[in-house]
């Protein structure tokens, strides 16, 4: 976070650069429509990918499953959407690669790789289901020789807050 602002900095300088040769190219003010076209685009977008990451995380939990892929799914469509929202051709252009599926796959796989990092087990397993276990094989699909030790995971006893 210490280096957020020398991002945003030149973020806004990137999306200056970026305007003013589009409008160079085209025409400042068809350049001012582009901008904010693609604003409303994403103000129409957030709108839906919000009511479409509420229901989806609200068909999980009526129906009993894990809502954490509606939920890392919801996120990455309103962070698209939002980057669409605000004024700017980079983050605009951010924000539609953001929505699409096989970038959204990505972010859904890191959000829940790093949500099984900082969560325990237990928690991980109630908001995305059970982890999958991949089992390392020789080339003739059998697991290598090693010991095999039956056992199941326990979560350690939580501790009160403290605050």
């Amino acid at each position: 976070m210490r280096w957020a602002p020398l991002a945003a900095l030149v973020l806004f300088l990137a999306e200056v650069t970026v305007f003013i040769g589009l409008g160079e190219a085209i025409g400042y003010p068809l350049a001012v429509l582009v901008v904010l076209a693609v604003s409303l685009l994403g103000l129409v977008l957030l709108r839906r990918e919000g009511l479409r990451a509420w229901r989806g995380f609200r068909e999980a939990v009526d129906a009993g499953r894990p809502p954490g892929p509606q939920v890392t799914d919801g996120l990455a469509g309103l962070g698209g959407a939002a980057l669409l929202a605000a004024p700017g051709l980079l983050t605009g252009v951010l924000g539609l690669v953001l929505l699409t599926p096989p970038v959204r796959h990505l972010v859904r796989a890191r959000v829940r790789s790093r949500a099984e990092r900082q969560m325990s087990p237990g928690e991980t397993g109630q908001m995305f289901g059970p982890r999958r276990v991949y089992v390392e094989q020789d080339d003739d699909g059998q697991p290598p020789d090693a010991e095999v030790v039956e056992g199941e995971v326990v979560d350690p006893p939580r501790r009160p807050d403290r605050g």
